[in-house]
């Protein structure tokens, strides 16, 4: 109940705020910003004075600002585009913004690479990227000493899954069965799968003795997307008419990305709601849900070792 009451608060009586901060000689860059939610984010890092942003080139006109916007392929379903495009980031002159917002939603089974295209997007790319792009973030610190951000779009509907899958062994390899995977809550599984892999990442971060960064992740709310394209019929119209009731206005939602990329130590490995700090559900970060995190975590990492040996010296 405490959940539902949040929820309808956080979306009828506040308004996160517009973002002020500057970021004046800062490149940035959002993924999936060729639409939606990132296109708004990338926005709103223009209008607040990025020197140079990775999004859609549509922003130079609407916010009258030229040669600030680079577009960039990214295909989160292939590791061999998440590599490439890390590349990319390597022959930037600084990194000070990584905001790692594209991701899918659907709940047809298809493999992509080596599991489940949600958990591969959402979850394994999402972090090999992560992982990738560190060390250009990290000299980003020293050269120019700034503290960069690293910041992982989440969802508040981790609150609805109780990842049953999490107490058993082979936490991917069950997710990759379509037998076992139960894909109407894939979705929220891998946002959970995201806050405990930022969580124990930020911790490894911390006791490195390589430069600072801040790494967090957020929850933007309940947004007009399209991302239930593939809902039809009255589920589909059931859920049109709360989104007219509830939902924020894109514009409004991106502004909690921004003020993901602008939180200070205090977000460090913290899961953001509502443009600051806010609560992870306790029934999947009780004792047993810190016994599945740790879980999550050295199957995830194992995987990306597998991908690309020698990625996780980078942390």
């Amino acid at each position: 109940m405490g959940f539902l009451i949040d929820i309808i608060h956080s979306h009828l009586l506040f308004t996160p705020p517009l973002p002020t901060t500057k970021f004046t000689n800062q490149i940035i860059i959002v993924t999936g910003s060729n639409c939606v939610l990132g296109l708004e984010a990338a926005r709103h890092f223009v209008r607040l004075d990025a020197a140079d942003n990775v999004a859609n080139a549509s922003i130079e006109a609407s916010e009258k600002r030229a040669g600030v916007v680079e577009v960039w392929h990214l295909d989160l379903s292939n590791y061999e585009s998440v590599k490439t495009f890390a590349k990319k980031c390597e022959g930037l002159e600084r990194l000070d913004v990584l905001v790692e917002n594209a991701g899918i939603v659907t709940e047809r089974f298809v493999r992509t690479e080596e599991d489940e295209s949600t958990i591969t997007t959402n979850v394994v790319s999402t972090f090999l990227l992560a992982l990738l792009v560190l060390p250009k973030l990290r000299e980003t610190a020293e050269r120019f000493n700034v503290v960069p951000r690293l910041s992982v779009v989440a969802s508040f509907t981790h609150w609805l899954t109780k990842f049953p899958e999490g107490r058993g062994e082979k936490i991917f390899e069950t997710l990759a069965d379509p037998e076992k995977v139960r894909m109407d809550d894939i979705y929220n599984i891998s946002k959970l799968m995201e806050i405990y892999t930022v969580r124990t990442l930020a911790a490894l971060i911390s006791s490195s003795k390589k430069p600072a960064i801040i790494l967090n992740c957020l929850n933007p709310g309940w947004v007009v997307t399209e991302v239930m394209r593939e809902w039809t019929g009255l589920r589909l119209l059931i859920f049109k008419i709360n989104r007219t009731l509830f939902a924020r206005r894109t514009d409004v939602g991106a502004r909690t990305l921004v003020a993901a990329a602008e939180a200070g130590q205090e977000s460090h490995g913290m899961y953001m709601d509502d443009s600051k700090v806010g609560k992870v559900a306790p029934f999947n970060f009780d004792e047993e849900g810190l016994k599945v995190q740790e879980k999550v975590w050295k199957e995830l990492s194992e995987k990306l070792e597998r991908i690309l040996p020698g990625i996780l010296q980078n942390i």
